[in-house]
């Protein structure tokens, strides 16, 4: 009786798909996307109408905030500017809303005096806070952190509203503008403070967004980007911001891209790119695969127990029971335990032997044993690797009779993806990631694919 002991290199893919708005403007800039319940929100240089256009006392062209509504999922109606009793003369944006969708958080200059009409004078941005009363902003007031000798803008507040993000140069920071946030404590902001080096260069970092997952996304010219402007994110980590990743191509290019944002589930989102000259809104959709349900992956068994079922009955005569396992190795005992090396077809003998009068029956008992790998894609890789360090996963031993292997795709969860039979991967942050692999066949008869995936997990620990 038989008894079984238990039931090249990857290509990264692009994980991004980018649509260019149909709203924007082919002469005028397009900038800092925000998404609402029935539409965008942006802001734009973009003249009043045909005949009349808006400049600063500076000579420069204002922006203003501008709403276009969703007709489908990709179609958007033309835009209509929201106005404030700052839409002639002073700039409106970028911007966010607090979490219950009222209260609008803005960016704008600081001195509205008399002292602005001298072209000699330099005015700053400042955040201003007021209420989205139909297309009008109202009640305005400002945060009490601003100034007249630098800039604090681009405002993005947590979604509990505890924290605004925003960008600043004020003094003491590490480059040309940093990341601040700060935090309401009694209904009160607390003093802005510089969320430091780690995401914070020598460079120019602005455009902050905070995504309700508690990711931060900024814009950032540091080195080792794609190009001017780049878009990074980062998380907090027991208190501590991870060092910042680049978005892969092609939200990034090698021109200005910055004020990304996303949707709840990172899916989909906006950014605004000068990579057609002016600044311009693109849409982005993720096009990384993940399956809300995979089987879980089940390791082969090539155990098994190999058992004498009529040695109680002769327990008072000694014997021998010899088994020949059918792989050229063999092994003793009346109940014996033996892992195969993998699967096949095994004719198993058992010689019993008298230790009293010596008789050997050969043959006594045959089995002819096939064993046969589970049916399901197949994920190799050690359970635990240390984060920083490379490791490959492979493919090689799934087990899917009948297909023509058309594509291995893997899912790492932690938004990235590469397709191939063997691929390696590098995970940064220690955790434990469920890692999927998704087999698609060859197209068959009538042009039908089958699908497969199973999942795994696999634990990263900290570098010793």
């Amino acid at each position: 009786m038989i008894l079984g002991l238990s039931s090249l290199q990857g290509q990264q893919p692009s994980v991004y798909r980018i649509t260019r708005m149909s709203f924007n403007d082919p002469v005028y800039s397009e900038i800092a996307p925000v998404i609402v319940n029935d539409g965008i929100l942006f802001c734009s240089d973009r003249r009043f109408s045909a005949v009349k256009d808006r400049k600063s006392f500076e000579g420069k062209r204002i922006y203003n905030i501008y709403k276009a509504g969703r007709k489908d999922t990709s179609d958007y109606s033309r835009p209509v500017m929201l106005k404030s009793e700052r839409s002639e003369l002073f700039n409106s944006g970028p911007l966010c809303f607090s979490p219950d969708g009222k209260t609008v958080f803005f960016t704008s200059e600081v001195e509205t005096g008399r002292i602005i009409r001298k072209r000699s004078y330099k005015n700053h941005s400042g955040i201003f806070i007021a209420e989205l009363s139909g297309n009008e902003l109202i009640s305005m007031t400002s945060f009490l952190y601003n100034s007249t000798d630098y800039n604090v803008a681009q405002p993005s507040v947590s979604s509990d509203g505890r924290y605004l993000y925003f960008a600043s140069d004020m003094p003491g920071g590490e480059g040309g503008s940093d990341i601040y946030v700060s935090e309401l404590i009694n209904g009160v902001w607390s003093k802005p403070r510089n969320i430091g080096p780690v995401v914070n260069s020598a460079g120019t970092e602005n455009f902050p967004f905070i995504h309700p997952s508690g990711r931060l996304y900024f814009s950032s010219d540091r080195a080792g980007g794609f190009g001017r402007l780049d878009v990074y994110y980062t998380s907090l980590s027991a208190g501590k911001w991870d060092d910042p990743l680049l978005v892969p191509e092609p939200v990034n290019s090698p021109a200005d891209d910055f004020a990304f944002i996303a949707d709840q589930d990172l899916q989909t989102g906006f950014f605004a790119s000068d990579r057609r000259t002016n600044d311009d809104i693109y849409r982005f959709a993720s096009t990384i695969i993940r399956k809300a349900a995979c089987d879980t992956l089940i390791e082969n068994n090539y155990c098994y127990e190999l058992a004498e079922e009529n040695a109680l009955k002769y327990d008072t005569i000694p014997f021998r029971y010899e088994w020949n396992f059918g792989d050229g190795n063999k092994g003793t005992g009346s109940s014996v335990v033996y892992c195969y090396p993998g699967p096949g077809t095994y004719v198993i003998r058992l010689d019993v032997v008298n230790l009293i009068t010596g008789e050997v029956k050969y043959d006594e008992k045959i089995y002819n044993l096939e064993i046969t790998d589970i049916e399901q894609p197949y994920i190799s890789v050690a359970d635990t690797v240390n984060a920083g360090r490379n490791v490959i996963f492979s493919a090689e031993n799934t087990y899917l009779p009948g297909w023509k292997i058309g594509r291995y795709y893997w899912n790492f969860g932690d938004e990235t993806v590469a397709t191939g039979e063997k691929v390696n991967k590098t995970f940064l942050k220690p955790g434990t990631y469920n890692v999927q692999l998704i087999v698609t066949s060859e197209p068959e008869s009538k042009g039908l694919t089958r699908e497969a995936c199973v999942c795994r997990d696999i634990v990263i620990v900290p570098w010793p």
